[in-house]
């Protein structure tokens, strides 16, 4: 039987390889974007739980009144603020204000590619294993449910297909993982998408 600590270890060795980042546009090479764009930093956190049966990851409904990605499926994070020390704090004071994750209660592992998104940030996932007991408080403005998936389920390239919509008169391809009643796609799945692909190499 695979345990938490077996996964920590593939973590780890992941985290370890070299690689580039991706984009919400990376599997659509029809989408042409605008020369000089801006991009402003932000950081994930994907928090690791670990439990009996291994680890779990917890992943967070956004508000339906947010102004970006509303409703979405998304990890705890958010936009680099000029007193963050660096991306990982971000992460870190982002989960801590959007899922009442205390910092001091999270191992960083390591952290992933930036990824773009089509929203005009770099988003740097940062890994973390929660070291404590952990029972999230969701602060409402932002997030309307926090939950958590297997570790197995989005790790495992078997598990995601790619869907298309169109998209300012272009048809745009995104990576999905849906879990029963999430719909995990986008932004989210591609960073996903990315660690499966490097657990298995």
């Amino acid at each position: 039987m695979v345990t938490a600590p077996d996964q920590i270890s593939r973590l780890r060795v992941a985290l370890s390889l070299t690689g580039t980042g991706s984009s919400d546009f990376d599997l659509s090479p029809g989408v042409v974007l605008p020369a000089g764009r801006k991009l402003r930093p932000a950081g994930v956190l994907m928090p690791f739980v670990e439990t009996r049966t291994g680890l779990e990851l917890v992943l967070t409904k956004r508000s339906s009144a947010l102004k970006h990605h509303p409703g979405q499926i998304a990890f705890p994070g958010g936009k680099r603020d000029a007193l963050d020390t660096d991306i990982r704090a971000t992460a870190l004071r982002e989960a801590h204000e959007e899922i009442g994750l205390n910092p001091t209660h999270v191992e960083v592992l390591g952290q992933l590619p930036e990824h773009e998104t089509v929203t005009g940030f770099t988003v740097t996932p940062v890994l973390g294993l929660v070291t404590s007991e952990f029972t999230p408080i969701v602060e409402p403005g932002e997030v309307e449910e926090a939950f958590r998936v297997p570790f197995d389920h989005v790790t495992r390239l078997a598990n995601f297909s790619r869907q298309g919509r169109f998209w300012q008169g272009q048809m745009r391809w995104y990576e999905t993982v849906p879990l029963g009643p999430y719909y995990i796609w986008g932004a989210t799945a591609r960073m996903l998408r990315g660690l499966a692909e490097r657990l298995a190499q």
